[in-house]
């Protein structure tokens, strides 16, 4: 085979990117090529002439050189990974090949050592052990540093016959945060509870975040449950501070849930399960609190999930039913309208209060897909109202949070009634204080959407939030309605029927019609009256009735 003509070997030398460093075999430099001079920093004329030893790191010891020139002088060559210096003091890993070139009588006549820079290769590996075993975004253990920690953790306690706590911590509507002021702001929220839970633990204590907004926390060395007590009861403190997110305080609880090694589990994954059902348990119970594990939870666990089934499947099984509630006119005493109110009852559990299901359709976000199915079911029930003549009748919707910061909310809407033929001003669409005050401004966009179509809008449970007066007389509403709890005591208690005066006056004054919802009696009813109140609502007139019953209600009460 014909040689290759020397300007191309040294060519490929001098521009290859490994570096390249040849000796004699007193192993002097004799040459290095610019890749060996980018690499270390040093130029050829400040090594050429000197032993390699001044490249050392002094990270490998004598036998490790020693077992290295044994190989070469043996095998006639070495492959490995090694650690050097360059000419700035920077130590640095590479990847070298020294090979001997021996001469004629098989002596080594030469070294030559070829090396690639490894740094980024080894900076790359250990980012990707770090991101491994911790989350990207808060920078606490993930769920498999958790995991893996615990094993230890457990297996120490186990030795040293030690109590430890296994908190679940999961925060309330985080979702609202998320789909109300975007998923940048629900990160920083994230970001500065970690910082919150890191100043209540010290470094003593494990921290973890398994996912979403779900956080393990795990206290070890305790004496006795009431130091697990005291750091739930820290924890859900913290939260009282709001989170300065996005230009604003938002108020946020969490629900937590505890169990303890080893009465509650042995290892961490029953450990974690057992807290989960705990947490599952605050959160039905009222949120914002801590529970501890108890084995009845496994049976309410299993009731819960086979409630949510039932639900996901009540539409299909035609389970579910609207009842209405006739509004009636204070002055006239007429009826004004009526509220629609869902019902369901299930053959396994018969009739489910609304208290029950609708917080697990919210929760479950079926509240969505049963929320379409209402508007839609009163838009077939106004045709029957209007059959028999009622055709000015408004009928008020509830509607959820989760529906209202839908994307689509208001095309969805209309497209129901577009497909039903109802005419917007024949529905009144109720929205809480708490749905519409978080993100007021994206609210009125929203709102006045609605009002540009037709809709009557009506807040719902006034007095119960924490509306702003300032957005108050910015929503395009057309009537309040004052929350039961304060018309309840009204006749008893001079400052519920301040409340209850301030409330009518101040809404009238916005030029909004005002709604009594719960009253119960014709005490109340009078008080109601005299303070010019527009419409009540309540079993003083008609507990929630059947469709054909409140055709029967109508008909006998309608002004024709």
């Amino acid at each position: 085979m014909k040689d290759y003509p020397k300007q191309i070997n040294e060519l490929i030398v001098n521009y290859i990117r490994e570096g390249v460093m040849v000796t004699d075999k007193a192993g002097v430099i004799l040459f290095v090529n610019p890749a060996f001079q980018v690499v270390t920093g040093y130029k050829a004329e400040e090594v050429i002439g000197k032993q390699p030893s001044f490249l050392q790191s002094g990270l490998h010891n004598r036998p490790f050189y020693e077992q290295m020139w044994k190989t070469i002088t043996h095998k006639g060559q070495w492959s490995g990974e090694i650690w050097n210096r360059r000419r700035n003091g920077e130590l640095y890993p590479e990847w070298l090949t020294i090979l001997a070139v021996n001469d004629d009588q098989g002596k080594a006549e030469h070294y030559v050592g070829i090396f690639t820079d490894i740094s980024d290769q080894r900076s790359a590996e250990a980012e990707a052990k770090r991101l491994a075993h911790q989350d990207a975004l808060t920078g606490v253990a993930n769920r498999y540093a958790y995991y893996t920690r615990m094993a230890s953790v457990i297996e120490t306690s186990q030795t040293y016959n030690q109590k430890l706590a296994v908190f679940l911590l999961d925060l309330d509507r985080f979702k609202q945060i998320n789909d109300t002021f975007g998923q940048k702001a629900g990160d920083k929220l994230l970001v500065d509870l970690t910082s919150r839970l890191k100043r209540l633990l010290g470094n003593k204590d494990m921290i973890a975040r398994l996912g979403g907004d779900e956080f393990s926390l795990t206290l070890t060395h305790i004496h006795h449950e009431r130091e697990a007590f005291q750091l739930a009861e820290a924890v859900i403190s913290s939260f009282s501070t709001p989170f300065h997110i996005a230009g604003q305080d938002i108020y946020i609880s969490t629900s937590m849930g505890i169990s303890f090694f080893p009465e509650d589990g042995r290892d961490v994954e029953a450990l974690i399960r057992h807290a989960d059902k705990a947490m599952y348990h605050s959160k039905q119970t009222g949120r914002s609190r801590f529970s501890v594990y108890r084995e009845e939870m496994n049976e309410e666990m299993k009731e819960a999930l086979t409630m949510e089934m039932e639900l996901r499947r009540a539409i299909e099984r035609n389970e579910l039913v609207l009842h209405y509630q006739p509004q009636v006119d204070a002055v006239s005493k007429k009826a004004a309208g009526a509220e629609a109110l869902l019902r369901w009852h299930n053959k396994h559990y018969g009739d489910i209060p609304p208290a029950v299901f609708i917080p697990l359709a919210e929760k479950t976000g079926l509240i969505i897909p049963i929320g379409k199915w209402i508007i839609r079911q009163v838009c077939r029930d106004l045709h029957t109202f209007s059959r028999h003549g009622f055709t000015d009748l408004p009928i008020a919707v509830n509607i959820s949070a989760l529906q209202f910061l839908q994307d689509g909310f208001v095309e969805t809407v209309q497209a129901i009634l577009y497909e039903e033929n109802i005419l917007p001003e024949r529905l009144e669409l109720e929205l809480t204080e708490s749905t519409v005050m978080p993100d007021a401004p994206s609210s009125i966009q929203k709102l006045d959407q609605l009002k540009k179509l037709g809709f009557r809008l009506s807040i719902d449970d006034f007095g119960t939030g924490y509306s702003s007066l300032s957005y108050l007389r910015r929503f395009p509403i057309d009537q309040l309605k004052i929350d039961r709890s304060f018309i309840q005591l009204m006749d008893e208690d001079e400052d519920d029927a301040s409340i209850v005066e301030a409330i009518i006056t101040m809404a009238h004054r916005l030029h909004l019609k005002v709604v009594a919802e719960g009253v119960e009696n014709e005490r109340q009813f009078r008080l109601l009256q005299e303070e010019s109140c527009d419409i009540v609502q309540g079993y003083f007139y008609s507990k929630p009735i059947s469709l054909s019953e409140l055709i029967t209600f109508l008909q006998n009460d309608w002004p024709k």
